[in-house]
């Protein structure tokens, strides 16, 4: 470690360290070794995720020995470290470290979740089985090689009591005064859509089928009233048509506007030049020749290209978001960082590159609720 640190730049440690580990180990003669000690930390949390390390898929940068009030250690990992946590089915990680003038160890040891359903998930389950082996087909297809049997049908069981409480809440928020609304839902890092519509270059949000999302999203915005009348919703009609009926009459009261997903690309770049949010749900199939074929969920999956194409295009932030039901029974809009956008020499690269990014950042999306997602929608279709 000392050989390390001593010929290393700081930049190059920070591919290793994040500057709070850097700052905590400081400059004195000790800092090799709580170097060390968080280096042995950080070896054992690989450990957890052999093929994801033997892959490059993560590496000793995921991970970050940090230190609570009483100065004992505890983990913190970057976010695609942490869908892996949980697409492993990890609660969390516990680790242990010490060290001394010629040594360091650590341990890390992961907890397992408990993916008991309830009741009304294993009765719909058995006696509603819609589409029921599409859906363990598609957990099997992400969970197969990290959970149990069991697991996997637990986290289905848990999915039809999810869209049993849809069809309640969808029902219930029909009669809820404005007040009710407010507090059923809540929204997180709204000053992220704020700060972009603010640079007047619009903004696209990247999102999928999360939660109840068109109760959350109704619900949510009556907590956000800059957002009213500055949403532009890209999507397909719902069938039966009564319900597409419903659906739109709540949105248009929301102060939402739909854009269909065919045939408009113009409108939806006259949205970004006018500096209005384009919200893109991105987690369902693609064929043809809009469509490009990249990883989602760690197998090949038809993906919409129009998206990288508009981004890149418009130069709006792409702005990841998802909706998720806590334990308390209130929806929660939560809006992420901005993505990065990856530039490449080959244009076909670079969509493909783009897409790809798109597709990483649902997946942590998905991983974070697995239960609440449109499990039931033929996602791998190629």
């Amino acid at each position: 470690m000392r050989q390390l640190v001593d010929h290393s730049s700081n930049e190059d440690l920070k591919g290793i360290f994040s500057q709070q580990e850097l700052d905590y180990a400081g400059k004195s003669k000790s800092r090799y070794g709580r170097l060390a000690a968080r280096f042995a930390a950080k070896e054992a949390c690989l450990k957890l995720f052999p093929l994801e390390t033997a892959t490059a898929a993560i590496d000793l940068s995921d991970f970050s020995v940090e230190n609570d009030g009483y100065g004992a250690p505890f983990i913190c990992l970057s976010p695609r470290a942490n869908a892996l946590l949980n697409l492993y089915g990890f609660e969390q990680i516990s680790i242990s470290l010490s060290h001394t003038k010629a040594h360091a160890a650590a341990t890390a040891i992961a907890s397992s979740k408990d993916f008991k359903a309830p009741l009304i998930g294993r009765l719909a389950y058995r006696l509603l089985p819609i589409r029921r082996k599409l859906v363990l087909a598609n957990l099997e297809r992400v969970y197969g090689r990290t959970l149990s049997k069991s697991q996997i049908k637990s986290i289905a069981q848990a999915h039809y009591a999810h869209f049993i409480r849809i069809g309640i809440e969808f029902i219930q928020f029909q009669f809820l005064s404005q007040a009710q609304r407010m507090a059923q839902a809540r929204v997180e890092n709204a000053d992220l859509i704020g700060a972009a519509l603010s640079k007047g270059q619009g903004a696209i949000i990247l999102t999928g089928h999360f939660g109840n999302f068109t109760t959350a999203i109704a619900a949510g915005v009556t907590n956000f009233p800059e957002a009213r009348g500055r949403f532009y919703f890209v999507r397909r009609p719902l069938q039966p048509a009564w319900f597409e009926a419903l659906i739109n009459k709540q949105f248009e009261k929301s102060g939402f506007k739909s854009l269909p997903k065919t045939g408009s690309m113009e409108a939806i770049m006259n949205c970004l030049e006018a500096g209005h949010a384009v919200v893109f749900p991105f987690d369902q199939h693609a064929g043809g020749k809009s469509s490009i074929l990249v990883d989602f969920l760690g197998h090949p999956a038809g993906t919409f290209r129009s998206l990288a194409l508009i981004a890149i295009a418009s130069g709006a932030p792409v702005i990841p978001a998802s909706s998720w039901r806590d334990e308390n029974g209130n929806h929660v809009l939560r809006f992420e960082e901005p993505l990065q956008l990856i530039e490449s020499t080959s244009a076909k690269e670079e969509i493909r590159l783009n897409t790809r990014l798109f597709n990483a950042s649902l997946e942590q999306m998905v991983l974070r609720h697995p239960d609440q997602w449109w499990w039931v929608h033929r996602r791998w279709r190629n």
